[in-house]
């Protein structure tokens, strides 16, 4: 099943995975009513490659879910360094079910019924926090490495210390190779939805990580998708 897809939609975007299709689609037209752009996924064993494919500000996940449900599937996105902001929406309601879906990774959790004006509220309360997308020693992407506790990016040819911004920059890149991030995404994801940072303010940091790419002799580069936004690539020219 191929699921990526690229367009110059630059409205945030929410994955919804769901088994419940006619509250899938409720949930979606609203999402998009207001501003989102919305993919649906009613399987839990499909949800992993949405979730690969694709780069989300936000995912409202079920719990119970046909082949996978969702507490695995929320371990298994932390555990790979995910830190997409996730909403669990849920009829389990009793307290040792909110404290397994928060102690797994989630953000916030709700229990059904609730109200879409309520859950609208809390995405955009979650949506005006820069995400904080990984918060362990290191990653490595093709051939090089980042260390996020000293902002260190370590290349082929030496390592040089990255900004607070530029850091958080590469480390949303490094997590999410070959794909294209949306330029609405990037900024919310690193300067927070809240944030007035001029438009080309990102085009600066995206000018001053591909220098750091490219003084520690990597192979890598952050592509310019006309229209749509950048992606991080080997080899690949801006």
């Amino acid at each position: 099943m191929i699921i990526y897809k690229v367009s110059g939609d630059d409205r945030m975007r929410i994955l919804i995975i769901e088994d419940d299709k006619k509250q899938c689609f409720l949930l979606q037209f609203r999402l998009e009513k207001e501003g989102f752009s919305a993919d649906i996924c009613n399987d839990g064993a499909d949800a992993d490659l949405y979730l690969s494919q694709n780069a989300y500000d936000m995912v409202l996940l079920d719990r119970m879910l046909p082949h996978k449900d969702g507490v695995t599937i929320l371990r298994d996105m932390r555990n790979k360094g995910d830190h997409t902001p996730v909403i669990m929406l849920t009829a389990l309601g009793e307290l040792s079910d909110k404290i397994t879906g928060l102690d797994c990774g989630a953000d916030d959790y709700m229990v059904k019924p609730y109200e879409v004006d309520e859950l609208l509220a809390r995405m955009r309360c979650l949506m005006r926090r820069p995400s904080h997308i990984e918060n362990i020693n290191s990653v490595t992407v093709g051939d090089v490495t980042y260390c996020s506790d000293d902002n260190l990016l370590t290349g082929p040819k030496g390592s040089c210390t990255l900004s607070q911004k530029e850091g958080e920059l590469m480390n949303l890149f490094l997590h999410n190779p070959e794909q294209t991030l949306p330029r609405q995404t990037i900024q919310v994801r690193v300067w927070g939805m809240d944030d007035d940072t001029l438009d080309g303010n990102l085009d600066n940091y995206i000018y001053f990580v591909r220098r750091r790419l490219k003084n520690t002799g990597s192979t890598l580069n952050i592509v310019n998708i006309r229209g749509v936004g950048y992606k991080l690539s080997a080899g690949g020219k801006g």
